[in-house]
């Protein structure tokens, strides 16, 4: 009961801790990659072979972590160029903004204000 409550603790704090990142998608999906790959390396790792949770759950870290920041840097490279400006694409709400860098604001694609 205590490694199962230990690995939820950890995990659930890397999750919030990773939705703080206000620096783009790699260091977020690189936390969350690494918190998922733990948790399932920690239980593959106590279920074969050995039973070694602790080395299962760093290498699953590690992996997920590689993987997680690949992806969100495939994300982060997302744009295209549009009007001379930086379009980005917004999944969330599955829309493209644009990027003023004179005054760091975001504006919709259609000129509203990005909030």
């Amino acid at each position: 009961m205590t490694k199962t409550f230990l690995i939820s603790s950890v995990a659930a704090a890397t999750i919030f801790a990773s939705a703080c990142s206000t620096t783009g998608n790699m260091e977020r999906d690189a936390a969350v990659g690494a918190t998922v790959g733990a948790v399932a390396g920690a239980i593959i790792g106590n279920n074969v072979g050995d039973g070694d949770a602790k080395t299962g759950a760093a290498i699953g870290a590690v992996v997920g972590g590689a993987g997680g920041a690949y992806s969100g840097y495939q994300k982060d490279q997302n744009r295209t160029q549009a009007n001379g400006a930086d379009t980005y694409y917004d999944e969330a709400a599955g829309r493209y903004f644009t990027v003023d860098t004179r005054t760091g604001k975001t504006y919709w694609e259609n000129g509203t204000l990005r909030r």
